[in-house]
This record gives C-alpha cells, sequence and structure tokens, in this order.
C-alpha cells in the first residue's frame, strides 16, 4: 500500500521559482510510489494573483496525480520587506490550518522557504500528522540573509538561528543541496549531536533542456526578438535577486561599453532588477539587455542562444546556498563563467566537470580578463561546455536525484 506525503511547498506549479519547479518536478517523479499532497500558495510569484484565487482561503485542485491545495495570500511588492513579511506570513499561518484538512500523513516533507518558518512548518506538520519529518534545506537562514547584510540585528538573526536548529534537530532527516552545506550544518552544532542529513543535489530536466544546433529557428527567433543578432552572448539567466552581486558585475560591464560584438542578457526577473537598470542607464551600456522570465517549455531556445552562461554567488555564500542555475547551463551544454568561492558545491561541480572557468568573488578584473579570454578562445570553451553535459548525464540527472529522495522518504516508514 502507498504512503501518503505531504508536502509544503511555498510556490508549486506553474509559479516559475526555482524552488517551486523543484518540488514540482519531484513530486511528479514519487507520484506512483507515493500518495502525494501539496500544500502551497495560490500562484503569486509575480506578486500579482489572478481574480478566481482571491475569494476563498482554500482551492483544492489536482495536478496529474497530486492532490494540491493553495492557500489564499495577499499580493505583494518584491522590493518592500512589509507586504513581503504580510505575505509569507499569510502563507505559513494558512498552511498550518490546511494540513487539518489533508487526511493522515506518513511522512511531512518540507523545504527551508519560506526562510525559518518553512522548517517551523515542518515541525508543526510532524506534530499535528503524528508523521516522519523530511527538512529540505535549500538556503540556510539566517546565513544568507547575514551574508548580504539584508538583516542586521543580532537578537533577530539568533533568534531565527535557534529556532531552525530546533526545526533541525526535530526533522528526522535533512536533505541539503551540496557538499559545502553539510559542512554548514555541521558547524552549527559544534561538535554536538549533528542532525542526520544526506546531499542530493537539484537538477534540471535533461529531457527538455539539452544541447541544439546555433542555427536553430526559435533560437535565431529569440536572437531577433531581443536584438542579439550576430553578438556574442554572456548570460545570466534566473532570479534577479540579493544573494548574486550582480549589482557590482553590471558595474564592470563598463569596461565592454561600446563593444558591439559583445551582449550581455540578463534573462529573469527580481528584487534588484531596477537597480541593475539604473545601472545600466547610468553607465549608458547599450550593450547590456534586461529580458523577461521565458516559459518553462521556452528555456531551451535562450539558454541555447548563450554562448556563455554566468554562474554567480555573492561573498559569504559558500556552505549556504547552491545556484540552481548551474544545471540548466550544463544540460545546455554551454560554458561557465563562474564568479564562486572557492570549495562551494557550483565551484566543485564546474571544476570537476571542466566545463567553464571559475574567478573568485570580488575579483572583477579577473572576472573582465576571463570575459576577454573566453571570447578570444570561444572554439575552446564551445568543447567545455559540451564536457557539462555529459558530466550531468553521468552524475546529475534527474532520475538520479529524484531516486534519492524517494529512498529516502521510503526507508523513514519501512
Amino acid at each position: 500500500m502507498k504512503k501518503n506525503l505531504l508536502i509544503y511547498a511555498h510556490y508549486f506549479y506553474p509559479d516559475v521559482a526555482s524552488t517551486g519547479q523543484i518540488l514540482t518536478e519531484l513530486g511528479e517523479g514519487i507520484q506512483q510510489k507515493f500518495n502525494v499532497t501539496v500544500i502551497c500558495v495560490v500562484p503569486s510569484y509575480s506578486g500579482k494573483i489572478e481574480d478566481k484565487y482571491k475569494d476563498k482561503r482554500f482551492y483544492y485542485e489536482k495536478y496529474k496525480e497530486i492532490n494540491v491545495l493553495r492557500v489564499r495570500v495577499p499580493e505583494f511588492d518584491k522590493k518592500n520587506k512589509l507586504s513581503r513579511i504580510k505575505n509569507i506570513l499569510s502563507y505559513f499561518f494558512n498552511a498550518i490550518c490546511a494540513t487539518f484538512k489533508v487526511g493522515k500523513q506518513d511522512v511531512v516533507f518540507s523545504i527551508s522557504q519560506p526562510p525559518i518558518l518553512g522548517g517551523t512548518l515542518g515541525v508543526i506538520g510532524k506534530l499535528i500528522k503524528r508523521a516522519k519529518f523530511v527538512y529540505n534545506i535549500q538556503d540556510f537562514n539566517p546565513e544568507q540573509t547575514e551574508a548580504v547584510g539584508y538583516a542586521k540585528n543580532r537578537f533577530i538573526l539568533n533568534f531565527a538561528r535557534a529556532v531552525d536548529k530546533f526545526s533541525c534537530r526535530k526533522s528526522n532527516m535533512i536533505v541539503v543541496v551540496g557538499r559545502d552545506m553539510q559542512v554548514t550544518l555541521s558547524n552549527r552544532f559544534k561538535g554536538k549531536r549533528i542532525p542526520k542529513s544526506v546531499v542530493i543535489n537539484n537538477w534540471i530536466d535533461e529531457a527538455a533542456v539539452y544541447p541544439l544546433a546555433p542555427n536553430h529557428d526559435r533560437i535565431l527567433a529569440f536572437k531577433k526578438k531581443y536584438n542579439l543578432e550576430n553578438k556574442y552572448i554572456v548570460m545570466y539567466s534566473g532570479n534577479l535577486g540579493l544573494y548574486y552581486d550582480l549589482e557590482n558585475i553590471v558595474e564592470t560591464l563598463s569596461e565592454f561599453k561600446g563593444n558591439k560584438d559583445i551582449a550581455f542578457a540578463f534573462v529573469g526577473d527580481g528584487s534588484v532588477k531596477s537597480k541593475l537598470m539604473d545601472t545600466k542607464n547610468r553607465n549608458n551600456l547599450d550593450n547590456v539587455y534586461f529580458i523577461p522570465y521565458q516559459n518553462k517549455e521556452d528555456l531551451i531556445y535562450s539558454l541555447n542562444a548563450a554562448d556563455v552562461h554566468l554562474v554567480i554567488n555573492a561573498k559569504g555564500i559558500k556552505g549556504v546556498s547552491v545556484p540552481s542555475k548551474l544545471y540548466g547551463v550544463m544540460a545546455s551544454g554551454k560554458p561557465v563563467l563562474g564568479v564562486l568561492e572557492s570549495g562551494s558545491e557550483a565551484r566543485m561541480v564546474i571544476e570537476d566537470a571542466k566545463c567553464g572557468v571559475c574567478n573568485d568573488v570580488g575579483d572583477y578584473e579577473g572576472f573582465k580578463k576571463t570575459i576577454k579570454f573566453m571570447f578570444n578562445n570561444k572554439a575552446e570553451y564551445i568543447e567545455k561546455g559540451l564536457n557539462g553535459r555529459q558530466y550531468l548525464e553521468n552524475k546529475l540527472k534527474r532520475e538520479l536525484s529524484i531516486g534519492k529522495y524517494s529512498k529516502v522518504i521510503s526507508e523513514l516508514v519501512q
């Protein structure tokens, strides 16, 4: 008989948040083995909510074989802290109420989103359902907010850390998404009893994203639409958020001002996008382009349009978070220019796969030199990009990671 699995997914299909996509594909991958129920917000990643989701507190839906219970949240502005907090708290309390509506559950699965509250939800769900608890830490908080100075009140930071450590202790298994994050977990407990943990990498659907010929009609159409024809395209694809040092990176692009052979394309949206556009306009960076999020089914074309992809983290993010965009880049067979700390999971993967080159965070002179070197040695880096695809097929396929999750969950209820 199939066991019941409850997933707290702040975002879920059709929202484009990276964690939402991961949890959607996880649910799809294990729905034949478990009866999967998801508690998530109504579609709202952009901050806006369709009218049809504004009338009731709860919305019951079916996604493939997955039972989805969506909870109402208020609209929010990504640049407004207070409105984001209201949105997150609304999800938290409504998700607790929704937990009483989903029947018996054998395993509760939650992620570290929203920060701190995601783990707390898992603990509460474990108690309500008398179930086992798997805590998937995609980002360590408050360490992540500390790294970029988003929050500085020591009392609040220490309280938040204590709460999340409590969630870790109450879990039956912690899943982290990088080897460096397992070190951070160990350091949190300073030699005391360290909760059980396992490393399972995030993924991309390698059957949906793969290398295409550069003259593919859809790639040419993408380039034409965004004025990228006949250019060497350096692309950043993903969340334009606080944790990626993007403001400083865009400032460095003044070095390439007026260069009509190179284009810098930032595909996505996020809390610092307006600041990045201000930097572009202030410095008259005509070869810097901002492009909206692409539909999931079109991601293959935008990723393949690039000649090189940026994979970036801010200083202090090592051991705290892993940029999942790396897997999409590798799936498309494109070379990586990493701006990452030594020993970070993403940098170790790039170095193991030999699929690009990495600079240290904050080495902006090195970053500019690397772009020039890659531009002047295009053939060499085309080959490195294909190394990434091969490495992903051997070690980072979606089915491998989902299989590991399935094994972890199954072992808890045997």
